[in-house]
């Protein structure tokens, strides 16, 4: 006979109660936490969805300013779940037929890209934004309706333009030059447009 089993018994149910009781507070929390997550995962789709089809539709608008008519899609790629879904870009400047990204020019492959980084910025603007070069593979026309497009969203943007291009640096307000008068020694020069313009 084993004197201590009362005590033993005692304390294995004690035991028993607390594990039990840390076990259901788990099954509580993990319930509690499954919900929450599918409660933002719900949010974060139904955000995601707004925020494309307002994106898409903005993309379409900048595409049809930046090449003079065309149009220009977003979709999504095919996938079980929409958060981690690719999308496609499929564009069509004016006079050809709709394609995929790749099948596109260098310079229309640039302003396809420009519009989509364009329709992201006037839906949700940036206080400052620098672009380098990202008008390099555009012909002249198409860098003229760039630098226009790109002077209308100062309003609410501060841009700097890294550039090489004469009609990016003719649409800007305040241009700045690396020069090298001497091997080995830069010099900055600063030109602002806006105080020339007043004083022509």
């Amino acid at each position: 006979m084993n004197v201590n089993a009362i005590e033993d018994y005692r304390n294995l149910s004690e035991r028993y109660v607390f594990m039990k009781t840390q076990h259901d507070d788990l099954v509580e929390a993990e319930k509690t936490l499954l919900d929450i997550i599918e409660e933002l995962d719900t949010g974060m789709r139904r955000q995601f969805m707004e925020k494309f089809a307002q994106i898409q539709k903005e993309f379409d608008k900048v595409f049809k300013e930046l090449f003079g008519g065309g149009k220009g899609t977003l979709e999504l790629v095919e996938d079980e779940d929409i958060l981690e879904c690719g999308i496609r870009i499929i564009a069509q400047p004016p006079g050809k037929k709709l394609q995929n990204m790749m099948q596109l020019s260098g310079g229309e492959k640039s302003l396809t890209a420009i519009s989509l980084l364009f329709a992201i910025q006037n839906l949700k603007p940036s206080p400052f934004c620098l672009l380098d070069e990202i008008e390099a593979a555009l012909d002249d026309s198409n860098v003229g309706r760039f630098a226009r497009y790109l002077h209308k969203l100062t309003s609410h943007t501060q841009f700097i333009v890294i550039t090489h291009r004469r009609g990016t640096m003719a649409a800007a307000d305040r241009l700045y030059g690396i020069t090298m008068q001497e091997k080995g020694v830069s010099t900055l020069v600063s030109v602002n447009l806006i105080e020339e313009d007043l004083s022509a």
